[in-house]
């Protein structure tokens, strides 16, 4: 926020972050998809899942006020967390600025009832081979801070081959003249707070739709490696078809995921 912007009251604007990745994997047969879907399950469950949520709010320098979280049969997991606000220090612009943020340190900053949650969807399907894990999670805060301070820890906490996020601004608030504010930082795009890393690791797309405050980003991964998607075998144990065909099944599934339409 500008050293020259004064508000009447409290910082009323609301700040929302949506960030869901995807992992995809190939697994032949229905032993190795069931073992895939295990191994999901017990690399991120609540309680991996809670710990990644504990360091976003210590992150944000939230409080953390209660935690819910709950493993799911037969899987999937989901981690609520409601924080409350710590006293900022407006004259710190690590604090009140929106980002890009650590990975990771402490920031103390202003929220007020805001909350985390994270939601985990593995899924496999029984007649091609391909096993996809979709991740959610959502940081929603008031005032002066900003959820964007959580992206890149997010982003480097977990092997993503596609990356969708979501950033809005909602409500306003005052200066002390009463004019209202509809956001209290500038923004062109998600890709403003992304480390330098993830840059050049991803293919990234824009939906932006600036007059109201709402902000898309799609990142596809640009390497593609195809021992790195195989369950339970290696390139070197199938046969040169096979691999190809593999390939691109797996290509498909990230290009349908990427564009979110069904491909021929």
């Amino acid at each position: 926020m500008s050293d020259n912007l004064r508000l009447h009251g409290f910082n009323n604007l609301t700040s929302s972050l949506s960030f869901n990745i995807y992992d995809i994997c190939y697994a032949k047969t229905e032993e190795q998809r069931a073992a895939y879907i295990d191994y999901i399950d017990e690399l991120y469950n609540a309680e991996r899942l809670t710990q990644i949520l504990k360091d976003v709010t210590n992150i944000i320098g939230a409080h953390v006020l209660n935690i819910a979280r709950q493993d799911y049969e037969p899987h999937g997991a989901s981690v609520t967390i409601l924080i409350a606000e710590h006293e900022l220090d407006e004259s710190n612009p690590e604090q009140t600025e929106p980002g890009p943020g650590p990975l990771p340190e402490t920031v103390v900053a202003h929220l007020d009832k805001s909350h985390v949650t994270v939601h985990s969807y593995p899924e496999s399907h029984p007649d091609n081979g391909i096993s996809t894990f979709r991740l959610d999670i959502d940081v929603s805060t008031c005032g002066h801070i900003s959820p964007l301070k959580a992206l890149n820890y997010l982003i480097h906490s977990f092997d993503s081959d596609i990356v969708t996020m979501d950033y809005r601004v909602r409500g306003f608030t005052r200066d002390v003249d009463g004019k209202k504010l509809f956001i209290d930082h500038d923004i062109t795009s998600i890709q403003d707070y992304l480390a330098e890393d993830t840059k050049h690791a991803y293919q990234m797309i824009d939906v932006n739709v600036y007059q109201e405050n709402m902000f898309h980003t799609k990142m596809l991964l640009k390497d593609f490696e195809l021992d790195n998607y195989l369950f339970g075998t290696s390139r070197r144990d199938i046969t040169f078809e096979e691999a190809r065909d593999i390939e691109s099944r797996l290509r498909k599934e990230m290009l349908e995921i990427f564009y979110s339409r069904n491909l021929d």
